[in-house]
């Protein structure tokens, strides 16, 4: 049975089904062919998989993220980076990186954040002298960061799937974040002194100016983090004071979202929360068949005589999952495999709040790779560059990305360091 279900959803992913549908239709395929259950068995596992409070923080942080961008915010947010770094070359590109990087840390969703800060700073870049997939690349490749920034949505799922803490998964992702932000910026920087890409962004925006005219935002992920780190609330009561706090200072502080943009803000957070919601289900009725199927255990048993070092096994690992991310999206290829790896993880030394990070920061180069890269073809839709244009162009950024995932890799220090200081 356990061939069967992997050969069904291998061929159903082939043919281009909806990751979801695939699962399910795995799923059945098995139970017809081999495992008869009562309906009432897949009727529970399809509830019990979403049958979590902390679950409840998805929803909400969509929806925080879709305020800010209804309400304009994120127009303060790259006003505030310009100020920073905008009077240098590759100033352009570097605030794009920074505006990220703070939206991040509301969103937690990359997919969000491409949306809402490519529509403003990719334009701006065009106009500027950089090349329109050049533009795109970067949008793509700096809006990952929303799911390495806590808060992060794959975080809360890879915290249920694998029984680790989210809020020591949250503070893990810090570090990797700036990390991978610095180098980003470093990187545009000097990109753009080395090919004459654009010019200055000409007079910056006052430092003070900008600053007072983003406190707001510039708050927001400051009292969602630290209201979690603090104790003050969980992270699924930080997603509730995220939405709270967006619509607080759109509606009433700013003034700057309608009654419109708020109900197509609640619209769009449904839609995007029922996808990964229904994924979780169907990812949840194949997990409980795999498991009764024996496949975990027979992995575990090939993974611990194959490679038999911790280092080895990360190597093996980190290829699969660079390889899985370019065809499966980040939340259902933590679902499917962050059960069966994490156990085997632990058992070879490796700290599961690390291993997690490993994991989502793997999954999310794949976001930028193709063929079915989600952040690829959200640039380009914000953009109008056709992902063949954003190809060539994405090769650095892949391998800066890479860069960095192997330095998280080979320092747990850089996951670790934050947690162990505020979880001891």
């Amino acid at each position: 049975m356990g061939s069967a279900i992997l050969i069904s959803l291998a061929v159903l992913l082939v043919i281009a089904t909806p990751i979801a549908v695939a699962l399910l239709g795995a799923s059945a395929i098995s139970m017809a062919l081999f495992t008869p259950l009562p309906k009432i068995i897949v009727v529970q596992q399809l509830y019990s998989a979403l049958d979590k409070f902390p679950l409840a923080a998805i929803p909400f942080f969509i929806l925080s993220g879709n305020i800010m961008n209804a309400g304009g915010l994120s127009k303060r947010l790259v006003e505030f980076a310009l100020s920073l770094v905008g009077s240098i070359r590759g100033g352009l590109p570097a605030a794009c990186v920074i505006t990220c990087m703070i939206f991040a840390a509301v969103s937690g969703s990359s997919v969000a954040t491409t949306f809402a800060v490519g529509a403003i700073v990719i334009p701006t870049m065009t106009r500027s002298g950089f090349p329109v997939g050049w533009a795109a690349s970067l949008q793509a490749t700096s809006a990952e960061l929303g799911v390495i920034i806590p808060p992060s949505i794959p975080m809360i799922i890879f915290g249920l799937s694998a029984n680790v803490s989210i809020g020591e998964l949250f503070i893990a992702g810090i570090l990797p974040g700036i990390l991978i932000g610095a180098t980003l910026i470093g990187f545009v920087i000097g990109w753009s002194f080395l090919m004459g890409y654009g010019k200055s962004a000409g007079h910056a925006p006052s430092i003070l100016r900008a600053t007072r005219r983003a406190m707001w935002p510039l708050l927001m992920p400051v009292i969602v983090l630290g209201g979690i780190y603090g104790g003050v609330f969980t992270p699924t009561e930080a997603s509730i004071v995220a939405v709270l706090f967006s619509l607080s200072i759109s509606t009433l502080v700013y003034r700057s979202v309608t009654l419109k943009a708020i109900f197509e803000a609640f619209r769009q957070s449904v839609m995007q929360s029922c996808g990964i919601l229904f994924i979780i289900a169907a990812a949840g009725l194949f997990g409980f068949l795999i498991t009764r199927a024996g496949l975990p255990s027979d992995l575990s048993a090939w993974l611990a005589t194959t490679f038999d070092t911790r280092w080895s096994f990360l190597l093996a690992i980190n290829i699969a999952l660079l390889i899985v991310g370019m065809f499966i999206e980040t939340s259902a290829g933590i679902l499917m495999l962050a059960p069966i790896l994490t156990p085997i993880a632990i058992t070879m030394g490796i700290d599961p709040v690390h291993f997690g990070i490993i994991m989502i920061v793997n999954l999310a180069v794949g976001m930028i790779t193709p063929p079915f890269g989600v952040n690829l073809f959200a640039a380009s839709i914000v953009s109008g560059a056709p992902v063949s244009k954003m190809i060539r162009h994405l090769i650095p950024f892949v391998s800066a990305m890479l860069a960095c995932l192997a330095l998280i890799v080979m320092v747990p220090w850089i996951s670790l360091v934050l947690r162990d200081l505020v979880y001891p």
